[in-house]
């Protein structure tokens, strides 16, 4: 058995397989499977696969999309739940929502949102905004509203990335938010940045914007791999050294996380979930020595990727497309689609309106904004 096998969640857990409208078990499939099948036909999840990751659709199909990406999440965390013998199905189905509640455009788009909601008093935050997908938007069956998820599926949703207070939010307070999410929703930030960490080196070096000698000599961990490589296979093309060193770097973190979080469970006498559940810190993370090998590739990424000349450039468009018709449509919600221009007198027009953009890919958005300049005088 492995060491954190006791703090793994139970597929019996009557709280964490607990969903709002009961539902009688499956004869052959868990809770936590069952969840990873709603999600995976749903179609905010579909929705994914045009929805920008780093490098929007005019780079190359080949690089990654949110879905990709999400694809990717998921089976690191699989993989480190299974070798720490936590709940890997829970874990899965974790890292498969994780990202379902981002709009179009990647972080600039969520970034634009958020500053078009805060001049009515309002924010944007796509962890909550998950959750309003799973619990309203989607709508499949006939007996409820929403994909009807377990509890831990929608504690994890809220809880996987950063905690949330009652008094901040009164709403979530349902969700225990006093106490730590098991380790299987622990796991899901760290594993996104250990796939998201070696996937945008990648396609930043596909893109030619990263380059290989830039790359050693901002990166140690990256380094001290492609060393080893290199001299393992001096005659093989430098892409393929490239991508044997990428994937060093990935087992590298993700051995790390694993053994920490091993350490950690020893050090502290954790032997019960409710310990997890009831420790002054989060127990799921990397050693110090591999944390600032992790926060100096971020840095690196962030300076020379992320805010490079030709990506700040998308950003800025995809920041001028959000708040031309955020506006427009909060000004004159009878634009809006009838399904949602109803729910206005409710809800208000400002939420309405980041809800239907927030679902919207990229190619629609696209769509959208040349139908309503095809119409309108856009300023700027």
């Amino acid at each position: 058995m492995q060491l954190s096998a006791e703090c793994a969640v139970a597929d019996n857990d009557p709280l964490l397989t607990s969903r709002v409208f009961p539902e009688d078990p499956h004869p052959y499939r868990s809770a936590f499977q069952r969840d990873r099948g709603r999600i995976i036909h749903s179609r905010a999840f579909r929705r994914l696969a045009g929805k920008t990751q780093v490098f929007t659709h005019r780079y190359s199909d080949h690089f990654r999309s949110r879905l990709t990406h999400t694809m990717e999440v998921a089976q690191i965390a699989r993989t480190v739940a299974a070798a720490l013998g936590l709940n890997q199905d829970l874990a899965e189905s974790l890292a498969l929502v994780h990202d379902i509640g981002h709009p179009p455009f990647g972080h600039a788009g969520e970034r634009a949102l958020d500053e078009s909601l805060k001049k009515h008093g309002l924010r944007f935050d796509h962890n909550l905004h998950a959750l309003r997908t799973v619990e309203h938007f989607e709508q499949r069956y006939a007996a409820f509203r929403g994909l009807n998820l377990t509890f831990a599926l929608r504690e994890g949703i809220i809880k996987h990335s950063r905690d949330y207070t009652s008094e901040e939010h009164p709403e979530l307070a349902p969700y225990v938010l006093d106490k730590r999410p098991p380790l299987e929703a622990q796991l899901i930030d760290l594993v996104d940045e250990i796939a998201y960490l070696t996937a945008d080196l990648d396609d930043g070096m596909e893109a030619e914007i990263l380059h290989l000698e830039d790359i050693r000599r901002h990166v140690r961990l990256f380094d001290q791999f492609y060393v080893s490589m290199k001299a393992a296979w001096p005659d093989a093309p430098e892409k393929l050294v490239f991508q044997e060193t990428l994937k060093r770097m990935l087992n590298a973190l993700v051995d790390d996380l694993i053994s920490e979080t091993t350490r950690l469970i020893q050090n502290h006498g954790i032997t019960a979930l409710e310990d997890i559940r009831n420790a002054p810190l989060r127990v799921a993370r990397f050693s110090p020595s591999m944390e600032d090998l992790r926060m100096e590739a971020r840095r690196y990424l962030y300076s020379e990727l992320y805010h490079c000349e030709e990506l700040v450039r998308d950003h800025e468009e995809a920041a001028h497309i959000i708040q031309v018709l955020f506006d427009a449509w909060t000004a004159d919600p009878d634009l809006l689609p009838a399904g949602y221009a109803s729910r206005v007198a409710e809800e208000g027009a400002p939420r309405v309106v980041a809800d239907y953009i927030a679902g919207m890919t990229d190619n629609f958005i696209f769509t959208q904004y040349d139908t309503f300049r095809g119409t309108h005088v856009v300023q700027g």
